[in-house]
């Protein structure tokens, strides 16, 4: 407990026995809760060159009459870093979040980020066959409004929130392209998005053998499970190479990222972090992959970041793969979640990624073996004659 605060409990003399007084005690103490998981796990030990205990003090002379003052109060601290995956969750926003990696929801199907640089909206991916994506909203489009409301100044979940609701309403989205100077207005009808992140087949017809097309739309809490079951499928079926796909697959959980790359990579390290110290740490594969030796080809472009990332440059670095398509995302932060109290969270960057050659992608993306630019495409197309990265990496592999 910081010594301000805790001294008072310490000598029962000084404790204020007014209940509302107690109550603002408490809100302050919420708020100190906050400063200081930043304080000791923010990656960034200059604090983006703030004095943070300066920023506490300065603070602390607030009014925090209401549970909104204490979060209005945290949300301006957390702003003076300039980070926006450093972020208050309010409870319902919290929820939410958890939603994201398990089970379904009601919505349009966006995963969605703030670009570092201008702070506006964008799509990392639409989810495959979601009205999003059916809507033909694509990566990196801007979104500048949602029913009329400007998404400047709103925070992930608050956009996100806005975007979800009961089946069959419809929500109307201001999208800007990066292509284009004009924005135009979409009427997108929600739906039930589903979130299983695994879609398996076995293509008999590009090439004389048979290919195992595995596609990942999310780290989720499941994937590792689903795709290893799809994987054994299709090994049991004959395939004799697989093309994994991460096109517009925006991440989720890191672990669900390193458990993935140790089903085909044996002995290797997956990815180091690298934390506020610049100490490295590692983690690795051990001797359990399940498909170590079949020839691989990864699909990704613009959409995939993340988790994503790990995966592609874990395969890439090593040598197990061939990376086929366009320049990735570029997100090489994590993030770790901290509950507080009333049921809110913080979302802090605590460690950026590198690698297993090193290379810090965050801003920048991997690079493909094989560059393959390609318009967007509706879910029906994949893999067909017009997926042109699809057909490239069949031809890799034949």
């Amino acid at each position: 407990m910081d010594r301000a605060v805790g001294d008072r409990f310490l000598h029962p003399e000084l404790v204020d026995l007014d209940p509302s007084r107690l109550s603002l005690q408490q809100r302050a103490e919420d708020f100190l809760q906050a400063w200081r998981t930043v304080n000791q796990a923010y990656v960034d030990d200059t604090f983006n060159g703030q004095n943070w205990w300066f920023v506490r003090q300065q603070f602390l002379r607030r009014d925090f009459a209401t549970r909104t003052d204490t979060y209005d109060a945290i949300d301006a601290m957390l702003a003076k870093l300039d980070d926006p995956f450093t972020r208050l969750l309010r409870p319902e926003q919290y929820r939410s979040l958890q939603v994201n990696t398990a089970g379904a929801l009601s919505g349009v199907g966006l995963q969605i980020d703030l670009d570092p640089t201008s702070k506006q909206l964008q799509v990392v991916a639409p989810i495959a066959g979601s009205p999003a994506a059916a809507a033909g909203i694509a990566p990196r489009d801007r979104i500048l409004a949602i029913d009329g409301i400007t998404t400047q100044g709103l925070s992930l979940e608050e956009a996100a929130s806005r975007m979800r609701g009961p089946t069959g309403t419809t929500v109307k989205l201001e999208i800007q392209s990066p292509q284009e100077s004009e924005s135009r207005t979409i009427a997108v009808n929600r739906d039930r998005i589903e979130l299983n992140p695994v879609i398996a087949q076995l293509d008999t017809k590009s090439s004389p053998q048979p290919i195992g097309y595995l596609r990942l739309t999310q780290f989720s809490a499941n994937a590792t499970t689903e795709l290893k079951a799809a994987l054994l499928t299709l090994q049991n079926q004959g395939a004799q190479a697989f093309i994994l796909d991460l096109r517009n697959n925006p991440g989720g959980l890191l672990q669900a990222g390193i458990e993935v790359a140790r089903l085909w990579l044996n002995d290797y390290t997956i990815v180091y972090t690298v934390n506020r110290q610049g100490a490295l740490d590692s983690f690795a594969a051990g001797h359990g992959a399940i498909a170590s030796e079949q020839p691989l080809v990864v699909l990704v472009n613009g959409g995939t970041a993340s988790a994503s990332e790990i995966l592609a440059g874990a395969l890439q670095d090593n040598g197990r793969a061939r990376i086929v398509g366009e320049q990735t995302f570029g997100k090489g932060l994590i993030q770790s979640l901290f509950e507080l109290p009333d049921q809110a969270g913080l979302a802090v960057t605590v460690a950026k990624y590198e690698t297993p050659k090193h290379t810090d992608i965050n801003k920048q993306g991997i690079t493909p073996d094989v560059v393959v630019p390609q318009q967007p495409i509706n879910p029906y197309q994949v893999g067909t004659e017009l997926d042109r990265q699809y057909q490239a990496a069949v031809q890799l592999l034949s």
